[in-house]
């Protein structure tokens, strides 16, 4: 497995490793940002906050296409992935400035940065091998395990720069750091990587890009606004799919049939391939679907429905639980004491968790105060705080000159209220709410929801001395599991694979993609049977439950994708290697688009019943491709792949 490999492969290992941890770093924290309520985030209702990641996962996994396209024909694979690389470090940086401006750039940059990179440095790790060279499918292994390393530690990254460097916007500035890493190593990795390049090239039959810009990409835009706006005028507001989720899955179908219709565009010999990678692309999808449910679905059930005061983590890795952590706990679980939290109405309890105060609420808030409560004026022009003000500034919040609130409810009734402020509207003041105890001691104050506040107590359960803080694990550094899977697995599953084809028992490329359709399928009943065991999601439950589920999809996604990324190289004319590549990763943006619609229904629905319907999905898919085997076997057989 690790031998006899091209020497460049490992630069591309190392290359990609870097680009995943930063990538990585900050998927695993989107959704989080995007709905968070109690530090500093962005505030969003849970179905914006999973459209907002389903829509970048499907554009970041879209652009690809392009990109193979453009570096097929113009820049080539080097230049290419040295574009990608520079657009990833900025769109990080944007994302480290808070605003919704800056936010949504920084995104934007994010998708044109993968469009260039991914599809290409795949690409180029194909390039490396000769065709029919046995090793091709161990280097895929190799490099998607390089990928892993990089998903596995970018939790770690998240988690200790939001905990101990300087909440969201240093996760971002981290993740900034690691791409610069990666551009660094391909620069000095020029010349060795030449032999993974190679010239851009066109050809008489191809299609060219003026053609793709007709036909394709204009008839997109089109249908992504004709369904954006039939949604908005028509689509019941009970829905939970959203109007521009709408608009995307409208505007993808044109490429989806570019793609359907290409095997009829070129030569006889090179269409059956061709064909053969629409099944393919259907399990990609599918599969993509899932697995990207860690950064939605997945990652809510971890953060509302699973134990994570786990003693023997690390103390870097953990912060304290506040209150929305105790909606479902068991009752043995220990609260913070009644004198660490300030019961308020529900707008200014949003307000002082997004730390977006108005004047006019610290106001309001000022008059009610108990007797034993104060407001403490902390440092904003960088004025060295005392010792006292050092302790309470974990409670800070800023305070702003207007405040904005929305509020929105969803099918459950659950109300989210969401705290605006202007794009470059700077804090007038910092302030903490501090109450001073019977022993003189004072203890910073978390402001609560009044109706939370007494759930949370509800049953006289045990609570901790006050000031302190029971300390949970974040809930991304589950997303983890499936990167240290990937490591831990990738060599089993390769000795397992190379075990049967000495003994002359190999199994088809197909067939592997067919298995890995499979685990998936049982992964997701795994989590339906933790449904069950969570009552519905009405209490906490262990954090195996995880570790089970991401232990079989892992072993389903060695058994898919690799597989799947080898096979596209395999299937494909050399010269549409690019383009065929980006077919995957626009199969995979479409499937990418649902794992946000899904983290959306997620909160709607019940989860035994939301993790049935998904599990049927991929049954389905599944069941589809085991038909059609025989057929991709031949294919197969055919170019000696």
């Amino acid at each position: 497995m690790f031998t006899g490999h091209p020497k460049g492969l490992y630069r591309l290992f190392f290359i990609e490793m870097w680009e995943r941890l930063a990538f990585y770093t900050m998927v695993g924290i989107l959704m989080l940002y995007a709905t968070d309520t109690e530090t500093g985030g962005l505030g969003l209702s849970k179905v914006v906050g999973n459209e907002i990641y389903g829509l970048y996962l499907a554009f970041v996994y879209f652009t690809p296409y392009l990109g193979g396209l453009i570096a097929d024909r113009f820049l080539g694979y080097r230049r290419s992935v040295l574009i990608g690389g520079l657009f990833f470090a900025l769109g990080f940086y944007l994302m480290s400035i808070f605003g919704r401006t800056p936010f949504v750039l920084g995104l934007v940059c994010l998708c044109l940065g993968n469009g260039f990179f991914k599809p290409n440095i795949s690409a180029m790790v194909g390039n490396l091998y000769k065709k029919g060279d046995p090793k091709r499918d161990f280097g895929f292994n190799l490099f998607y395990m390089g990928i892993n390393i990089g998903s596995f530690l970018a939790n770690f990254v998240a988690a200790f720069a939001r905990n101990q460097i300087g909440g969201w916007s240093a996760v971002f500035l981290c993740a900034m750091v690691g791409m610069l890493i990666g551009v660094v190593l391909l620069l000095a990795s020029w010349k060795v990587l030449a032999a993974a390049d190679r010239p851009p090239e066109r050809s008489a039959e191809d299609t060219s890009f003026g053609e793709v810009a007709g036909r394709i990409l204009s008839p997109a835009l089109a249908c992504g606004v004709l369904g954006y706006y039939a949604a908005s005028w028509w689509l019941p507001t009970s829905l939970p799919i959203r109007p521009a989720t709408c608009g995307f899955l409208a505007g993808v179908l044109p490429v989806l049939f570019f793609f359907v219709r290409l095997p009829s565009r070129v030569s006889e010999a090179e269409r059956t391939g061709l064909r053969a990678l629409l099944p393919i692309y259907l399990a990609g999808a599918t599969f993509f679907m899932v697995l990207h449910l860690n950064g939605s679905a997945i990652m809510a059930w971890g953060r509302d429905k699973t134990s994570r005061d786990l003693s023997w983590a690390p103390a870097s890795l953990k912060s304290d639980a506040l209150p929305a952590y105790y909606a479902n706990a068991p009752r043995s679980t220990p609260r913070p004491s009644r004198e660490n939290l300030l019961p308020v109405e529900a707008p200014l309890a949003s307000m002082f968790g997004q730390n977006r105060l108005s004047t006019t609420a610290l106001e309001q808030a000022q008059r009610a105060l108990p007797a034993e409560v104060r407001v403490e004026e902390l440092p904003a022009d960088g004025t060295a705080p005392s010792e006292a003000q050092k302790a309470w500034q974990k409670r800070a919040v800023k305070v702003y000159a207007a405040v904005e609130l929305a509020e929105e409810s969803d099918a459950r009734g659950a109300r989210t209220i969401t705290a605006k402020i202007a794009d470059g509207a700077q804090p007038v003041r910092s302030v903490a709410f501090v109450r001073t105890l019977a022993s003189g001691a004072t203890v910073p104050l978390f402001l609560t929801d009044r109706d939370l506040m007494a759930r949370i107590y509800a049953g006289d359960p045990p609570t901790l001395a006050p000031g302190e803080w029971l300390q949970v694990v974040n809930p991304e550094l589950f997303k983890s599991l499936n990167g240290l899977f990937v490591i831990l697995l990738t060599p089993l599953v390769v000795m397992a694979f190379g075990a049967l084809q000495r003994a002359g028992r190999s199994i088809s490329t197909a067939r592997k993609i067919f298995l890995g359709l499979a685990l998936t399928t049982l992964s997701l009943g795994l989590m339906v049977l933790a449904g069950v065991v969570s009552e519905d999601g009405a209490t906490k439950v262990s954090w195996a439950w995880l570790v089970l589920f991401y232990l079989v999809l892992t072993t389903g996604e060695l058994c898919l994708s690799p597989m799947a990324l080898s096979l596209v190289t395999k299937l494909s004319p050399k010269r549409l290697v690019g383009l065929t590549m980006g077919g995957w990763f626009v199969a995979t943006s479409f499937g990418n688009n649902f794992s946000g619609f899904f983290g959306g229904l997620e909160s709607q629905v019940a989860p035994t019943t939301f993790f049935l319907l998904l599990a049927a999905i991929a049954a389905a898919v599944a069941t589809l491709i085991f038909l059609l085997l025989p057929r991709l076997d031949r294919a197969l057989e055919k170019y000696g792949a």
